[in-house]
């Protein structure tokens, strides 16, 4: 948000002293550009936004305790800062008394510039690597900086952070709690309703979960930091930690799915109950005419073992009448796989009333081929003169007489019409061999 890093200036080491006027002006230089940069920095992490709101936030667990240390570094900082405002204008105006300074005022600069002549009250806030300071501590102007650093750093991460996790999950959160809301009126729409679906169920769920989410998140945005795996100590060193997030957008991602799919079984629906309905009415139609064609056999076909044909499934149409109930009761996660189910067996249905009806129609389709079979030879010895035939006479009235009756004894049709034939065959072959025998 703007705030400068740590405090320029941070040496690894003390300067040598100041030997002249010149290189005591120098330093001062130096010195009061340094002040110019923390003060800056300073500034900049009181108005930063981070800070703001984390002051006015009602903080519980990881972030209460790290702000807390981290509101104690900042008060510290500014009371070394103005340890260091001090001694920095003390020697200015040392500096101020005399163009030339005599030995003893470099001497006394040199001391303020480099030695150990700093006093601060209290900076007893000091983490790891900067060690407790008690009452009294005596600091260089250098090792003052250094010390600001490390609780300048530590504090700016805190705020970094948090701003951070406020700048990134609340906002996606309330994105996808719209989205939510979206597909939750969809859902409702086509009877995906908690208690009735079990979308709807796990719509209430991660709509709770989001509203827990975004409590926790803004109550405690530190518990959803992730610290850089590189092990950078920059302020801010890391990312929002997004797992609960992800995993309540992905869920939401396979409920919209599972509502269009619904959306796809209802817009569906009707025209595949018809389908259905169209298909076991024409399979009860076919076993109510493999019913009357068993009775037709039984009645006309002799000696003849005709299979029973059993009535229509009333399961299926139970299930049928489910799933219509089903249907006007949107209850989509139940009427899918029925439907789908149901679709096999009706075709099952239809395929086993179809074969119903050519197994007891099989002794007509016979008794009608043997009919067939008898007047073709009939009309073939016509054509050729030969129908007058006293032998084939009586053999076709023979055949035709059992063919025609009631109840007809297809085994001895099927020899009577054979014996024809075979008369037939000799009748016609006759004037082919006395042909031959005469060339």
């Amino acid at each position: 948000m703007g705030v400068p890093g740590p405090f320029p200036g941070t040496p690894g080491r003390t300067d040598a002293p100041a030997a002249d006027r010149e290189e005591v002006d120098r330093a001062l230089d130096r010195l009061g550009a340094e002040y110019e940069a923390i003060e800056t920095s300073l500034l900049a992490l009181q108005d930063h936004a981070g800070r703001r709101l984390l002051e006015g936030a009602d903080l519980t667990g990881t972030t209460k305790e790290r702000w807390a240390a981290a509101e104690r570094s900042i008060t510290v900082l500014w009371s070394l800062f103005d340890a260091y405002t001090a001694a920095l204008e003390q020697a200015r105006v040392l500096r101020t008394r005399r163009r030339w300074p005599s030995a003893q005022e470099l001497a006394e600069l040199r001391e303020l510039l480099h030695g150990d002549a700093v006093t601060v009250p209290d900076a007893a806030d000091g983490g790891p690597g900067d060690g407790p300071a008690g009452p009294g501590e005596r600091f260089s102007l250098v090792g003052l900086v250094a010390r600001m650093n490390g609780l300048y750093a530590r504090s700016l991460d805190v705020i970094v952070a948090a701003d951070a996790v406020w700048s990134t999950l609340p906002a996606r959160i309330d994105l996808l709690s719209a989205e939510l809301q979206r597909t939750r009126s969809l859902a409702h729409s086509v009877g995906v309703r908690p208690g009735e679906h079990p979308a709807g169920d796990d719509l209430e769920r991660i709509t709770g979960e989001l509203l827990r989410l975004r409590a926790r998140v803004i109550e405690d945005p530190l518990a959803f930091w992730v610290s850089s795996s590189t092990g950078s100590s920059a302020p801010g060193g890391g990312r929002p930690d997004t797992e609960r997030y992800d995993r309540a957008a992905r869920a939401l991602e396979d409920i919209r799915r599972e509502v269009a799919a619904v959306l796809d079984v209802r817009q569906d629906a009707e025209r595949r109950l018809m389908q259905l309905r169209d298909v076991l009415s024409r399979a009860d139609r076919t076993l109510t005419e493999a019913r009357q064609a068993r009775g037709e056999v039984l009645a006309k076909i002799a000696a003849s073992e005709v299979p029973a044909v059993s009535g229509p499934s009333s399961a299926l149409h139970e299930q049928l009448a489910a799933a219509a109930d089903y249907r006007r009761r949107a209850q989509w996660h139940r009427l899918s796989p029925l439907l789908e189910s149901l679709e096999d067996e009706a075709e099952e249905e239809l395929h086993r009333a179809r074969e119903s009806l050519t197994a007891v129609t099989a002794p007509l389709a016979v008794r009608a081929e043997l009919r067939g079979r008898l007047d073709s030879y009939r009309a073939k010895l016509a054509r050729h003169g030969m129908a007058a035939d006293p032998l084939l006479i009586e053999r076709y009235d023979l055949a035709r007489r059992m063919l025609w009756s009631a109840p007809c004894d297809l085994r001895a049709a099927e020899q009577a019409v054979r014996r024809y034939q075979q008369a037939a065959v000799e009748a016609l072959a006759a004037p082919q061999l006395e042909g031959k025998g005469e060339s």
